[in-house]
């Protein structure tokens, strides 16, 4: 499709508008960006490749304005990292070669019910709960987390929310340092990551990434900023939203 300036705006502006939410819920960028990219006329394999180069930049900006704030420990990001890039890696190396209706149809599910699941706990994630874990603790939510970044790699929306509720749930993490560890770790490795992977195997509308980078570099940024000075209530309702609006997403697109 040809380059004009309605289409730079346009991308620019779904690139922000996603990114922005996402930054917000802790995942879900994908709700948004990669149909749009669909609708524009992009076949599937070339549209997530562009969409998972442009979410990268999602990352970035959020990760700027997080690291202001000094709340990242270092040991636990490494853990994440290292349960969950094996994981996205294995994942974007199989997507392009298998069929993904049963995968998007029971994530899609499973993602509504994560949404409930946080509605119908008022107290879930507004504070933190930390607890001592022994090796098997951080054996199951390392290999959780594994199972994630191989969901991150090989599909298209979503796996960010579970991360998000993961590091709430299981770790006992309040949402908004939840959302911090996802957008940096998630946004930015993982992503770069299934890029990466990506880009080496299909192929990428190179001439609409300046847009969408652009538009998720700066809604990575104002999303982040906006859930840091407004707190866990507006983040746990922002990701109930997402959830709920990803996993419709994905059942409607595995029946599509």
């Amino acid at each position: 499709m040809p380059i004009d300036l309605t289409l730079i705006l346009g991308l620019f502006l779904i690139a922000f508008v996603a990114n922005a939410f996402s930054a917000m819920a802790g995942g879900g960028a994908g709700l948004l960006q990669l149909p749009a990219l669909l609708f524009l006329g992009l076949a599937f394999t070339p549209a997530l490749a562009t969409h998972k180069i442009a979410s990268v930049a999602l990352g970035l900006g959020a990760s700027i304005r997080h690291f202001r704030e000094g709340s990242i420990h270092w040991p636990f990001s490494l853990f994440i990292l290292g349960c969950g890039l094996p994981g996205v890696i294995v994942g974007a190396s199989v997507i392009i070669h298998i069929p993904d209706f049963y995968a998007q149809l029971a994530l899609g599910l499973l993602t509504i019910g994560l949404g409930f699941y946080s509605a119908f706990k008022p107290n879930l994630g507004n504070e933190a709960n930390l607890r001592p874990f022994s090796i098997r603790g951080y054996l199951i939510g390392g290999g959780v987390i594994f199972f994630i970044g191989f969901l991150n790699g090989s599909l298209t929306s979503g796996t960010g929310l579970f991360v998000t509720i993961w590091l709430v749930r299981w770790f006992g993490l309040d949402y908004l340092r939840a959302v911090t560890y996802t957008l940096i770790l998630v946004g930015l490795f993982w992503n770069a990551t299934g890029a990466m992977t990506l880009a080496l195997q299909a192929p990428v509308e190179w001439a609409w990434l300046p847009s969408l980078l652009l538009g998720s570099l700066l809604g990575g940024y104002a999303g982040a900023h906006i859930s840091i000075a407004k707190g866990n209530t507006l983040i746990k309702r922002t990701f109930e939203v997402m959830t709920i609006a990803t996993g419709l997403s994905l059942v409607v697109k595995a029946f599509w």
